[in-house]
């Protein structure tokens, strides 16, 4: 178990020696909507980006636009980003994490949607399996924008063998970027976003086709589209060409997530066949408050605790307290292992908001953890 405090390698040196111009420097590996973004906000921050596409004459745009400093592959990167389809992301890891040509303390995180598959092809100490939920209606390199991930959750989705060092880097330069940082299983992450994400699209795009094939029939329908027909098919304009591998990477997720909806849809469709005025008054004013309830943009906390928690030096336990912090919904504004001087084991040292503090440690004491929490000055 690697603390993100040791000493790093000697191949690393100073930020000067390692950039020859002392800048950090990433490789951005897909240069569409989120890959271009992801371009044109490091280098808003001072990161000297190299990248490539499949498509050349894509990657010689994004140079042209801003979004890169060079076309091509840059072996002393010490973040890689893979923003390619899901159903690819995987092996382009695995590549570049075997490639021995490369800084052996090299980072390299996703940005699929889609995490079990993709985790399960990069298994390697060194990958931290990302998603960042954000994007636009505008397709491909159009559509970058530098600010994109401000305000946006980025989930992490470490495994059992991910380094702490590399979850550390990943959740700096993430959180860098102007996103909060949840961590999560990927198996949790997919069952979640299937909610969340792949099933709100799918169902707009079912009800986008509807309208437009009554809308053949009478025209004047679609001129008739108020603001809430507009807001609920919005993400039906985004890129169709994920969606095919989306289902199929996360198909079983998928099927529940529709399994679940379609209960709810036909008790709804019950009550308005019988006129239950009552109860679809009920059932509008939960979602009303349901939908009222949902988080906005991650606000700083006012106070700070630390959480210490003794660990094992065993694989994956990283990967399980962050998961269970990530889904206990508490945010980790940082974290360091600290390790014993005997034995095998260390102290895990995580940073949350104080408010959250006492229910991630009751989390951890139904695992079998035990810690001290101590407000932060």
């Amino acid at each position: 178990m690697t603390s993100p405090t040791d000493p790093e390698p000697e191949h690393q040196g100073t930020d000067a020696q390692r950039t020859g111009l002392g800048r950090r420097r990433a490789l951005v590996v897909g240069t569409g909507l989120i890959g271009g973004s992801l371009g044109l906000a490091l280098r808003k921050r001072g990161w000297h980006v190299t990248g490539r596409d499949s498509d050349p004459a894509r990657a010689r745009e994004a140079l042209d636009r801003g979004v890169l400093d060079e076309v091509g592959d840059d072996p002393e990167a010490e973040m890689i980003f893979v923003a390619v389809p899901a159903t690819a992301a995987g092996l382009e890891a695995s590549r570049l994490l075997s490639d021995p040509s490369r800084r052996p303390d090299a980072v390299v995180t996703d940005v699929s949607s889609v995490k079990d598959e993709v985790v399960r092809a990069a298994d390697h100490p060194r990958f931290v399996g990302g998603h960042p939920m954000a994007g636009s209606e505008q397709l491909g390199l159009q559509g970058a924008d530098p600010d994109l991930f401000i305000g946006a959750t980025w989930v992490l989705t470490p495994s059992p063998v991910t380094d702490p060092g590399a979850f550390s880097r990943a959740q700096e330069v993430v959180r860098s970027l102007g996103s909060e940082v949840v961590a999560l299983s990927p198996q949790e992450h997919d069952r979640l976003v299937a909610v969340v994400s792949h099933v709100p699209h799918l169902v707009a795009a079912t009800l986008m086709n509807a309208a437009a094939s009554v809308g053949e029939e009478h025209a004047v329908l679609l001129r008739l589209a108020a603001g809430g027909f507009r807001d609920m098919t919005r993400v039906a304009a985004g890129h169709p060409g994920i969606w095919p591998d989306i289902c199929a990477d996360n198909g079983e997720a998928i099927v529940q997530a529709f399994d679940r909806l379609l209960v709810d849809l036909s008790r709804m469709r019950d009550l308005v066949r019988s006129s239950d005025r009552e109860e679809i008054a009920q059932v509008l004013d939960r979602a009303s408050v349901a939908r009222r309830a949902l988080p906005t943009r991650a606000t700083a906390p006012e106070t700070l605790a630390e959480l210490r928690i003794p660990v094992p030096d065993r694989t994956g336990v990283l990967a399980e307290i962050t998961t269970l912090a990530g889904e206990s919904g508490v945010n980790i504004a940082d974290f360091e292992i600290a390790h014993s001087t005997e034995g095998s084991g260390g102290v895990l040292v995580l940073v949350v908001d104080a408010s959250e503090a006492d229910g991630l440690r009751r989390a951890l004491s139904n695992r079998g953890y035990s810690c001290t929490v101590q407000e932060l000055a």
